[in-house]
Formats: structure tokens, sequence, C-alpha cells
């Protein structure tokens, strides 16, 4: 069971979004059986086995056992991640995409470079499982309390001094064994809890 999963396909992605199913991914956490499942949901075992049948064909969840149980089969299934993540690149066309507007201060760029962040890891994390190896990345996540905008500003300009300072003592060219490696840097402010669904600026 992976801890996150990317789902780049619009129709599993579909699959994920639709209410019932979606609990049933979350319950899945656990193994469970169709019959459990109706129980906990308020739900036929039909009407459960027909969702279930849903995220078994897209792969969301797999076959943990099969039960004997008088003289029916019960199939105990599990989900095949935590937690799904859905790669921008199910979106198609309508994907964000940086280089439409590659302007550091908007806030439009910054999700768009962010959508294809998750969208690069996936289709990483997905060729890496396929080969049986981790993908080395690394991350910093953190916050700063600015006292005023021109410090944020400050902070911004030595921010990319260093970075660009960085990148040009380690970048090589010329190494002929060398891999490319994307750096995305981004900062935008915080929100708590209670801020969610407010502005945040």
């Amino acid at each position: 069971m992976l801890d996150v999963a990317v789902i780049d396909e619009p129709s599993a992605a579909a699959v994920t979004l639709e209410p019932v199913r979606a609990r049933l991914l979350h319950e899945l956490a656990e193994p469970a059986s169709a019959s459990s499942l109706a129980a906990k949901l308020g739900l036929s075992r039909q009407k459960v086995n027909y969702y279930l049948r849903g995220l078994e064909k897209h792969g969301l969840i797999g076959l943990v056992e099969e039960r004997r149980k008088g003289n029916m089969t019960e199939r105990v299934m599990r989900a095949t991640a935590g937690a799904y993540v859905i790669s921008p690149s199910a979106c198609g066309p309508v994907a964000p995409d940086p280089s439409r507007s590659p302007d550091r201060l908007s806030a439009q760029w910054l999700l768009a470079v962010a959508a294809r962040l998750v969208q690069d890891v996936g289709a990483l994390i997905g060729a890496g499982a396929k080969a049986g190896k981790r993908v080395a990345t690394f991350a910093i996540d953190g916050e700063i309390r600015f006292a005023s905008a021109a410090e944020r500003a400050a902070f911004a300009q030595e921010l990319s001094d260093a970075v660009a300072g960085l990148v040009a003592k380690y970048h090589d060219e010329s190494a002929a064994r060398g891999r490319g490696h994307r750096l995305v840097v981004g900062l935008h402010p915080s929100m708590s809890p209670a801020q969610e669904g407010r502005d945040g600026a």
C-alpha cells in the first residue's frame, strides 16, 4: 500500500470525486468486505459492490483475500494507497501551464508551477514504482513572519540571489552522466484553518 498515489487518468479522477466512492476509499484504508461496508454506510451490498467495481477497475482498490461464507464467496478489498492526489495531467489541455505567463510575482503562476510539480513528481513516482526504485527528492517547508511588505521583498531578493549563486556553483551542463533536476521555490501567505475559504493575501 502506497502512502500517496497520483491519479493521472480523467476517468479515474472522476471516480474518486464521486462522494460515495470517496467515502469507500477512506473506509478501505483497512481491509473490508462489501457487506461490512454496506452496514457502515447504510447502503445495500449490491450498491456497494457496484461502487467497488468502479474503484477496482481503475486500480484504486485491490483484492486482499476471498472468504467462503456458506454458498457465496466474500471478497475483502483494500485501498491501494492511503491518500490520492489528482495530477493536473488529468485535466488535459486545460491543465495549468507555467509557460503561459511566467510572472514570478503572480499567484496564478505559482499555482501553475505547483501543478507542474504535482504532475512531474507523480509521473516520477509511477515510473519509480514500476522500476522498483525510490525517487530522489528534497523539500523544505516552513513559515516566516515578515514585519512589512518591504521586508518580504528584501527576503525574496536575497533568496533569489542565494539560489542563483548555488545554481551557478553546482550546475554542470557538460556532465555526460549527470541528470537534470527541477528546483521550485515558492513563497505565499500562510493560512490557518480558520482562514480557509477567506482571502489570505
